[in-house]
Parts: C-alpha cells; sequence; structure tokens
C-alpha cells in the first residue's frame, strides 16, 4: 500500500491506532479531521512523503515526526493548535521537508510570521502555499497529470486549427464558386448581347430587303403608265389609219 486515506475516522483518545510499520511502503498518509491530539503512536514510515494532518487538535510533540518520517516532504498541520513558532522547532531536523501547511493556526498570526518560520526551517521551499518570494507552487496533482493535461490542449488546439483550416477552405470554395457564376454571368451576357446583334442585323438586313421590293415597285409602277400611255398611243394611231 502506498497510498492510504482516513479522512473524517475517529481516533481512539486522540490518538492513532490501527497503523503500524507493516504499513513500510506508504508515500502518501492522510489524517484529515480524525480528532487527533497526538502524533505518538506513529510507526516508523520510512518512504513517507505526504502528510496530511489537518483540521486535528495537535498542540506539540512534533519531534515524533522527525524520528519516524525521516523522508517527508510535505506536511499539511493546517487547522490544529500549534500557537508559538518554537513548536514547529523539531521540524528542522526534516532535511527533506520543502512544503509546509499552517493554516488557519494561532501561530500565523503573530507578527514576522512567515520570515521566522523560514529562518527557523531554512530547508523550506513553500510555507502556506507560496515561496519567500511570494511565487505559488505549483500544484502536484496538476503536476502528475500534467502530460494528459498538455496533450489535451494540444489536441484541442489541432482541432481548432483543423477547424479553421475547414473554414478556409470553405470561403475559398464559395469565393470560387461567385467567381464562376460571375464569369458565366458574364458569359451569358455576351451571349444575349451576341444574339440582340443578331437580331438587330437581321432586322437591318430584312428592312434592307423590305426597301429594295419597296424601291422595285415603284419602279415598276413608274414603268407601268408610261407603257399604257404608249398603248394608247399606238391604239390611237391604228383608228386614224382606219380612217
Amino acid at each position: 500500500v502506498r497510498e492510504l486515506v482516513l479522512d473524517n475516522c475517529r481516533s481512539n483518545e486522540g490518538k492513532i491506532e490501527g497503523l503500524t510499520a507493516e504499513f513500510e511502503n506508504l508515500e502518501f498518509l492522510s489524517l484529515i479531521n480524525v480528532g487527533l491530539t497526538s502524533v505518538t503512536n506513529l510507526p516508523r514510515l520510512p518512504k513517507l512523503k505526504k502528510l496530511e494532518f489537518s483540521d486535528n487538535r495537535i498542540s506539540g510533540g512534533l519531534d515524533v515526526l522527525a524520528e519516524k518520517l525521516p523522508n517527508l516532504t510535505h506536511l499539511n498541520l493546517s487547522g490544529n493548535k500549534l500557537k508559538d513558532i518554537s513548536t514547529l522547532e523539531p521540524l528542522k531536523k526534516l532535511e527533506n521537508l520543502k512544503s509546509l501547511d499552517l493554516f488557519n493556526c494561532e501561530v500565523t498570526n503573530l507578527n514576522d510570521y512567515r520570515e521566522s518560520v523560514f529562518k527557523l526551517l531554512p530547508q523550506l521551499t513553500y510555507l502556506d502555499g507560496y515561496d519567500q518570494e511570494d511565487r505559488e507552487a505549483p500544484d502536484s496533482d496538476a503536476e502528475g497529470d500534467g502530460d494528459g493535461v498538455d496533450d489535451e490542449d494540444e489536441d484541442e488546439e489541432g482541432e481548432e486549427e483543423e477547424d479553421d483550416e475547414e473554414e478556409e477552405d470553405g470561403e475559398e470554395e464559395f469565393d470560387d464558386e461567385e467567381d464562376e457564376d460571375e464569369e458565366e454571368g458574364e458569359e451569358d451576357e455576351d451571349d444575349v448581347s451576341g444574339e440582340d446583334e443578331e437580331v438587330y442585323i437581321q432586322d437591318g438586313e430584312a428592312d434592307d430587303d423590305d426597301d429594295d421590293d419597296d424601291e422595285e415597285e415603284e419602279e415598276e409602277e413608274e414603268e407601268n403608265p408610261k407603257g399604257e400611255k404608249r398603248k394608247r398611243d399606238t391604239d390611237d394611231e391604228g383608228d386614224e389609219e382606219d380612217d
């Protein structure tokens, strides 16, 4: 067993029970809000790195932690009865301790609280989630899932890029279709205007033919009276000869 969570379980007279050295492979232990007043019965857990003791009634006796948990890196004592900086002195022996949380403990109300704790525990990197330069500590869960999150972000970005490309392709196709429609429209207009010209030309030719026919008829009409006059003259001459 590497992780053990016993949050909200009831302790016996404020002491740890049932947790033995058999759990030597534990790396994470959580005992939040179990009514602890003492950590005396804590077994030796050489591989434990993270310990959650928040929302209990612990007021001291932290020297046990240094003895039993030599590789501890993260300790959460938020919501306990720690009042003085001196109660934290045993933690100096936890050479690997990097993160300490003391939210809602009375000790946090002291003047120069942060400066005093960082001075007392020089191995600390983060106190209450921030380093000495007030830079926030990275979320351990986020770090563990970082690769997956990055992959998801990359996938989403890839999908967005694909969508953008599809939209651009769609717009280009739409523009091409519009250009084709415009070209077809211009060709249709050219065809129509060409047909109009042909009709106009044909009409013009028809008018010319009509004009030619009219001129021929007029010429015939002009010639016919002369012919009739000649005929009459001939008839008159014949009548005179008969006389």
